[in-house]
């Protein structure tokens, strides 16, 4: 069973020819001092519409090695649907304007017996747009591999610290893996009062837009510590919206399973 978006129109073209140019064009526009001289095996990509955060979710996929990936793993944060933990698809198929993923059904079945994983419902699934939104960029940087790999969509819902620490070391056996890459979907700050989260100091010269880059800034800076309990902390201290802190959280628990070659590196915040 193959699923078909529903919010496709609102966030980027149906049109397969034009979403494959726009796709490219903002590739190719990453300069090659953007990419890293060590191998990555992990992104955090926004999932934002392609007209706001296309370009900054090239740089993160450009740093993507096709070359002997076998499995792509998108871990996104549930918009639609309240979850506790994290749950798996049961569609055999992603279909994209430019090409359809098939489901790795091996290695989600790996994860289903581990009895952790719930199963994403029907109509959930064709409206959650956090993993959607990577799927036509993984579709274009594995375009030569095309029906030679599969991904593995995960939902996460609500993980408090001690079941992030779980999930950690079931994923960690698929980071070290050499043919698998991990793919984090999540927007930072959403700010503004239908998000209940609109801090503004107001006695300073420094505009709205500014204090919100600050505030992620410093996120990404905790983040980069590879520290689950510091990003922790600083998501309580501050209450930033940052709407995948459980996919990234998620992360940083494998990354302290591999403390001597692990490095996180920022390359474009817009």
């Amino acid at each position: 069973m193959k699923i078909q978006f529903n919010i496709r129109d609102l966030r980027y073209t149906d049109n397969g020819r034009e979403l494959n140019k726009q796709l490219s064009d903002w590739l190719a526009a990453v300069p090659f001092e953007s990419s890293s001289s060590k191998p990555v095996k992990a992104i955090i990509s926004p999932h934002a519409g392609y007209s706001y955060c296309g370009n900054t979710a090239a740089y993160a996929y450009k740093q993507i090695a096709p070359e002997g990936i076998s499995t792509v793993i998108v871990l996104g944060p549930s918009h639609v649907v309240c979850l506790n933990g994290c749950a798996l698809s049961n569609f055999s198929c992603y279909r994209t304007p430019i090409g359809d993923l098939p489901l790795d059904k091996k290695v989600n079945a790996e994860l289903r017996e581990t009895g952790l994983f719930d199963t994403i419902d029907v109509r959930s699934e064709e409206s959650e747009h956090s993993i959607e939104m990577q799927l036509p960029f993984i579709a274009k940087i594995m375009e030569k591999k095309l029906g030679s790999f599969g991904i593995v969509p995960v939902l996460v819902g609500s993980v408090p610290s001690c079941k992030q620490v779980i999930y950690g070391k079931i994923f960690a056996k698929y980071l070290a893996d050499p043919s698998t890459f991990i793919v984090i979907s999540s927007d930072f700050c959403h700010w503004g009062h239908r998000f209940h989260f609109a801090p503004y100091t107001a006695n300073t010269d420094v505009p709205i837009y500014e204090q919100i880059a600050f505030l992620d800034r410093q996120g990404m800076d905790v983040i980069s510590r590879l520290q689950p309990n510091a990003f922790n902390d600083y998501l309580k201290k501050t209450q930033n919206t940052i709407c995948g802190r459980n996919p990234i959280s998620i992360l940083l628990n494998v990354s302290l399973l591999f403390p001597y070659w692990i490095y996180l590196y920022l390359f474009l915040y817009m």
